[in-house]
């Protein structure tokens, strides 16, 4: 059996085109699948996972194909399938999705897959909405529809009930800031001596995700050509902490400058870890990253969002998420007079589109300065 990713005449969307030989007729068999991916906003990445994901559940063929199967049981069984096909930390968040709300929410109901209807869907989503927010909740609905849309191709279901229920609205977070230059500074100078004194000197610097920064092992760093690699993440599931080597995208993984600044204090740092490691030679753990704690272990993703809001509390500094450091860096290139490609390249972003929908949005300072000179203009005309 194989499968490929095709576009048809009107190349709106990706799809799938199986081929394989039917066990009975022996003959060569073609079938389309829509995966109602859209082809424009560069979704090929996304019509890949699709192709693997279907190729692999008609390949390994574990799913109970009877009309007595449970939606729950179905569900487990899917979800199982692709254990080999996706992601670890995409597995480990369907999987905890699946465990703390819609197996308790539906095995109670004992509804069986034959016979889930939109309404059944509709109802999930008014309870959950009680609780959870909209956005979560949208999360939901597409591993229910993921794994409906497998019933459907297997003739189990004539439709797929899930998309056929009112979504909610998706919220857009609105709630990002940043530090302006003065702010960035304040912060450098006072989380010298923290045990995060690194983890942000480099995120603040460099622009790093959490999972980027983390990541970093001296074994990236090249003292004598000045340079540091980013290739490997660190990254929180709901069980357990992954290491991958490997970054959010192609466009992530790239090797940057080492400036004078980085260079020598991460140097006085890895001459402080050596010392660390001659005060415990029988406790201190030793992996090659570059963000430890004393003992040498690694700095607990968790660990920093955390100590990063009581930070900040203790040295009276206004609330924003360790992930806003990303921001500010953004924003502080755009102050120094970067234009949008110098700042997506920089922050490794996949495509510039994404750097425009952040660093376009004028904050109050950019509009302060726009109200300014057009108040100098507009002053003339009243002379």
């Amino acid at each position: 059996m194989t499968a490929t990713i095709q576009t048809k005449k009107d190349r709106s969307t990706y799809y799938i085109l199986l081929r394989y030989k039917d066990a009975t007729t022996e003959k060569k068999v073609q079938k389309w699948i829509t995966t109602d991916i859209p082809i424009k906003g560069n979704n090929k990445r996304k019509a890949e996972e699709k192709r693997k994901e279907i190729l692999s559940e008609l390949e390994q063929q574990k799913i109970d194909l009877s009309n007595d199967v449970l939606f729950t049981d179905f569900m487990q069984l899917w979800l199982e399938n692709l254990k080999h096909s996706i992601a670890p930390t995409t597995y480990d968040g369907y999987e905890a999705i699946l465990n703390k709300y819609i197996i308790p929410y539906f095995g109670s109901k004992k509804v069986k897959v034959k016979d889930l209807t939109p309404a059944h869907i509709q109802q999930y989503i008014v309870s959950k909405l009680k609780t959870l927010s909209p956005n979560t909740v949208i999360k939901h609905l597409r591993n229910i529809s993921k794994c409906l849309d497998s019933a459907v191709r297997q003739n189990i279901l004539a439709f797929n009930p899930s998309k056929r229920v009112e979504m909610p609205k998706k919220i857009k977070y609105t709630g990002s800031k940043h530090y302006n230059e003065k702010q960035i500074e304040q912060l450098l100078n006072n989380s010298k001596g923290d045990p995060l004194e690194i983890v942000i000197l480099l995120t603040v610097f460099y622009g790093l995700r959490r999972s980027e920064v983390l990541g970093l092992k001296w074994e990236a760093i090249d003292f004598q050509n000045n340079t540091m690699e980013i290739k490997h993440t660190v990254l929180q599931g709901h069980k357990k902490q992954f290491r991958i080597d490997s970054t959010k995208n192609d466009r992530s993984n790239d090797v940057v400058p080492l400036a004078s600044i980085i260079a020598d204090r991460l140097k006085l740092w890895k001459s402080q870890q050596l010392q660390h490691k001659a005060l415990q030679p029988n406790d201190y753990i030793d992996e090659g990253y570059i963000c430890t704690q004393i003992n040498g272990s690694l700095i607990k993703p968790h660990y920093v969002s955390a100590h990063f809001k009581l930070l900040l509390t203790k040295i009276k500094m206004p609330h924003i998420r360790f992930h806003d450091l990303r921001h500010s860096s953004g924003r502080y290139l755009k102050y120094l007079g970067f234009d949008l490609k110098d700042i997506q390249v920089w922050l490794r972003h996949k495509d510039i589109q994404t750097t425009a929908n952040i660093y376009l949005i004028y904050d109050m300072e950019s509009k302060n300065e726009i109200a300014n000179k057009l108040n100098d203009k507009f002053t003339n005309f009243n002379n």
